[in-house]
């Protein structure tokens, strides 16, 4: 009798100590999608303010400059999933990469003050979301590898828990750059 008593002792004890691992692993990939989300939110903020610098002098980039400022509306509606925000965040990237390309050929632009502050302001934000993807990913490894792993893997089914998506560099970004055309726009 004392020998089941163990047995199930240390199945619970087992059981708790699993239960409790997935749940911290959940909360740190919330709690880190949180840090990404703030250093968004920062990226967000400082959007309107780069667009209204470059504008003028970009008429060609129209289209781009639209771009941005509604992804940048769809990324600030409440209510969006973390899929959607990560989606939304890989074409802001992209299309915020188009204006910083595009600023070059534009001397004015180069020379302005303003835009070249906000220029600084934007890679430190960039730098910043880099990070802040990193240690989510990370999180959400670790995470999906305990809800898929044996002997986690039933208590995660249990509790419900799925597989998140990590952030995930864009089809542009992997390509290799062009240099010879950089050096051919002079």
């Amino acid at each position: 009798m004392t020998t089941i008593l163990i047995i199930a002792g240390v199945i619970t004890l087992i059981a708790v100590l699993m239960y409790n691992s997935l749940i911290g692993k959940k909360n740190q990939v919330e709690n880190i999608f949180g840090g990404v989300d703030a250093v968004l939110k920062k990226r967000f903020d400082l959007i309107p303010n780069l667009v209204a610098s470059v504008e003028r002098y970009m008429e060609h980039e129209k289209s781009t400059l639209e771009k941005v400022t509604e992804l940048r509306s769809q990324a600030m509606k409440p209510g969006i999933s973390d899929d959607q925000k990560i989606a939304l965040d890989a074409k802001l990237t992209a299309a915020l990469g188009s204006i910083s390309v595009a600023i070059e050929n534009y001397p004015d632009l180069k020379a302005n003050e303003n835009v070249m502050h906000l220029q600084r302001s934007l890679h430190e934000i960039e730098e910043q979301i880099s990070a802040a993807r990193r240690a989510y990913n990370q999180s959400v490894t670790d995470l999906n590898n305990a809800i898929e792993m044996f002997p986690t893997n039933m208590m995660a089914s249990w509790m419900g828990l799925e597989r998140k998506a990590v952030f995930e560099i864009t089809v542009n970004e992997r390509q290799n750059i062009n240099v010879q055309a950089l050096f051919d726009r002079s």
